[in-house]
């Protein structure tokens, strides 16, 4: 099995969000054989906003390319089916100007080299944190022409509000005042209104991956935030036994 990301600096800062011309989120398509890297990259993409697909074949990728139209593609060099240099060189005749970001194992110069030479526009190489690869690609996008909103700026669901840059919190114009964790807890539960989170997924993203993965964590941070959200109203974090959390308006 190959290395898996170096997930150790994962940090809970965000820059602004990178939308499309039109406002839309941003698409990226990763491409790597391996399940689980690709899972990892997929979790972290869309904890940015942006629609994420996936691919773990290069003649795969090629079909979700033109179905997609992603803004930037994240490519492993190494697939089992073609060679990550012989699906970019293909890809390009689909997407002339989408930035791709190469994944590898090899770190030689004259590696690094010959992956911006077929095409690619950066290089990554394993093991790697997954904050470097967001960095990169924001990079890539902003470059590409991908603007920022402020319109994510300001979480709200229901009548909870969450200001991204201030750091304020309200409910129905009520201040909550929440620790610095309690914030990035309720912040990736209000970017995912409706959906269930695992505590697995709660732990990878707000306590980072390499934490120990301990849940109970997170059972308390969500009574904790249970206490000042939901006190003396309507619930809005509900849990889901067996699977995990939900946040959704009260009503």
């Amino acid at each position: 099995m190959r290395d898996m990301p170096d997930t150790s600096t994962q940090t809970a800062t965000q820059e602004p969000d990178l939308v499309r011309a039109d406002g839309s989120p941003l698409r990226v398509l990763v491409v790597d054989d391996e399940a689980n890297i690709a899972e990892l990259l997929k979790m972290a993409l869309r904890y940015e906003g942006w629609m994420v697909t996936v691919a773990h074949t290069g003649n795969e990728a090629l079909t979700k390319v033109r179905e997609v139209q992603p803004d930037v593609v994240v490519l492993d060099w190494m697939l089992p089916d073609l060679p990550g240099p012989d699906v970019l060189k293909r890809m390009r005749a689909e997407a002339e100007d989408v930035p791709v970001l190469f994944l590898t194992a090899r770190d030689a110069v004259e590696d690094r080299i010959a992956g911006l030479t077929v095409g690619g526009d950066d290089y990554v190489t394993k093991p790697f944190s997954l904050e470097e690869v967001v960095a990169r690609l924001r990079a890539l996008v902003r470059r590409a022409g991908a603007r920022r909103s402020d319109a994510r700026s300001v979480l709200t669901v229901g009548d909870l509000v969450l200001d991204e840059d201030s750091r304020e919190v309200t409910r129905d114009g009520t201040e909550i005042r929440l620790t610095a964790t309690e914030f990035e807890l309720l912040r990736f539960l209000m970017r995912n209104p409706r959906r269930v989170l695992s505590k697995a997924q709660i732990l990878d993203r707000v306590w980072n991956y390499d934490f120990g993965g301990q849940v109970n964590v997170v059972e308390l941070y969500i009574s904790y935030l249970r206490k000042k959200v939901d006190a003396g109203r309507r619930p809005m974090i509900h849990t889901m036994r067996g699977a995990g959390y939900v946040l959704r308006p009260a009503g």
